[in-house]
């Protein structure tokens, strides 16, 4: 491959991603074998997945999203957030912007290195079992576990996820637990298919469970800790109706370079 692929490395509470300013069309996006070897973490420069910025009519510009497997991927949330920090430090933007996703338009705000995105309003859920199933950008089964810091999230995560229920399609299987005046949150993610450190769409999921599991109604924010930090979901509540919810939490730069 004769071409540079010029890059910037991002995380968000330890959800790391590859973001590519493709403003000019010169990144291939057919070229899921290269998307791959990117975010090979011994092969390449290794990440949860990679970003393309691209410009789009009437918007500040248009998040693609693929997965460390090479495919094009669902929403995600700690994504959409550091891609909102890459936009911020490419003078795209300054403390607001409104950008297209595959789940369709987002607001964003920006303070310090803390991002507020907005996510989608989300009208249903349903159960499998004692679990909840929501779609928060992306498909997410939410399970109450007790022990979670030594569950074995990969193993049982994996099972779930590759049952015959989930086989196909693949969902995202997270694990919370109350602790102190919040909650601990795991996650195995699909397409990545291990677990990651943060998944910003399975926080907004496990936070409308909590919800929906207390009957909270209202205006409710929820703090939940991941592997990789501390994210904080507000929503407004009423019956089984999510509307007005943002996923905020760090997005921070990490390095750069040539590929």
């Amino acid at each position: 491959m004769a071409a540079k692929v010029r890059f910037s490395k991002y995380q968000g509470a330890g959800n790391d991603f590859i973001l590519v300013d493709n403003r000019d069309n010169s990144f291939n996006r057919a070229d899921e074998t290269l998307v791959e070897k990117l975010c090979d973490r011994r092969f390449g420069i290794g990440a949860d997945g990679l970003m393309l910025l691209q410009n789009k009519e009437n918007y500040d510009f248009e998040m693609i999203y693929y997965n460390a497997d090479g495919k094009e991927g669902s929403m995600c949330g700690n994504g959409g957030r550091c891609i909102v920090a890459f936009a911020h430090d490419l003078g795209l933007i300054t403390d607001k912007t409104v950008f297209l996703a595959v789940d369709g338009e987002h607001h964003a705000s920006l303070s310090d290195d803390l991002v507020n995105l907005q996510m989608i309003d989300v009208n249903e859920f349903s159960r499998d079992g004692e679990a909840y199933i929501l779609q928060t950008g992306s498909p997410h089964y939410v399970s109450f576990v007790t022990g979670l810091k030594e569950k074995n999230v990969f193993q049982d995560g994996y099972a779930i996820r590759n049952n015959d229920t989930y086989r196909q399609e693949g969902i995202n299987v997270n694990f919370i637990e109350a602790e102190g005046n919040g909650y601990f949150l795991r996650t195995f993610e699909r397409g990545v298919e291990d677990e990651t450190y943060a998944c910003g769409t399975g926080a907004t999921a496990a936070a409308m469970t909590i919800a929906l599991e207390q009957n909270l109604e209202g205006d409710i924010n929820i703090p939940i800790r991941v592997l990789g930090g501390q994210l904080y979901i507000s929503f407004h509540k009423n019956g089984h109706h999510f509307s007005n919810v943002f996923l905020k939490g760090p997005a921070k730069f990490v390095f750069e370079g040539n590929y």
